[in-house]
């Protein structure tokens, strides 16, 4: 089984546009949204059977036992992230779930053991498994620890699949470079990147290669609204040729694609540019992805 990565250094390149294009193409069995910091991939691929819907639980969260506590201050003035504050009005000591980073000095510094480390939600994972395996999950607000819940999605998805004939999975990955990101590139074995023809998408593009190339996982490219800066879209073609990338091919800005997506479709469901250049970049794909891997 082959995994695809759609990847993108910045946010509104249309990842999960091609993404989703990519899953009708290839009526793909298993896939996935590990953008879980904004999951929009469902909205485009409409999914017959309600989802398998389960808690996320990540770095433990501090709490204070208020009878146990005698307020000597101690973990209030150690706690490097403000995360602890005197309520003036109970007049007593609580936890800021959203600023406690799970360290455990409060814990270890508590004269009274009054502090005690508990679970607590940090997301929540979904997993349909009709009429195709589609694993994602919606990260809690103010929530961290994004990268172990893009991981806890991609091996909810390989554990559905790992008995079943499934040849390839198309996964949706964040933007940026950050810890999601790392976490998405785990076991790939060809990265799409999604670039755009402006100053900080070439910019973001080079971040992005360089950070799945230290992985050694194999990178492409394509450039989407190509027709927006011809310029910089052949110095993106020519920075490819020098760094010796795959160049996938480009995708014309479409009116006719916006609105289709606006539509909850895929730009492969209507006939317009974009839809056919998107299939000729999924046919240098596939075929990059497989040769590759023989």
């Amino acid at each position: 089984m082959k995994q695809l990565l759609i990847l993108s250094g910045k946010g509104g390149t249309g990842k999960t546009t091609l993404a989703s294009a990519f899953i009708k193409l290839s009526k793909a069995l298993a896939y996935a949204d590990c953008d879980v910091d904004a999951p929009n991939l469902h909205l485009s691929l409409h999914q017959s059977s309600a989802p398998f819907i389960s808690d996320y639980f990540g770095l433990p969260k501090a709490f204070i036992d208020p009878v146990a506590c005698s307020d000597c201050d101690l973990c209030k003035q150690n706690c490097r992230f403000d995360a602890i504050q005197f309520n003036v009005e109970e007049q007593k000591h609580q936890i800021d779930l959203f600023s406690c980073e799970g360290c455990g000095v409060c814990e270890r510094i508590c004269p009274y053991s009054a502090i005690s480390f508990q679970p607590v939600s940090a997301g929540k994972l979904f997993l349909y498994r009709h009429p195709h395996i589609f694993s994602s999950a919606r990260l809690e607000m103010g929530s961290g620890a994004t990268g172990k819940l893009v991981t806890a999605v991609k091996k909810q998805l390989l554990s559905e699949v790992s008995d079943k004939k499934v040849s390839l999975t198309i996964i949706d990955g964040s933007p940026g470079i950050g810890c999601p990101v790392i976490a998405s590139l785990n076991g790939a074995d060809l990265v799409l990147i999604v670039a755009e023809p402006s100053v900080s998408g070439m910019n973001d593009m080079e971040r992005i290669i360089e950070t799945a190339q230290k992985l050694m996982i194999t990178v492409a490219v394509c450039v989407n609204k190509f027709n927006i800066n011809l310029e910089n879209t052949k110095a993106i073609e020519n920075y490819c040729k020098r760094c010796n990338i795959a160049f996938a091919g480009t995708i014309p800005f479409d009116k006719t694609a916006v609105e289709a997506i606006n539509k909850g479709k895929t730009i492969v469901d209507e006939d317009c540019a974009a839809g056919a250049a998107v299939k000729k970049v999924y046919k240098n794909i596939v075929a990059l992805l497989f040769d590759t891997m023989l």
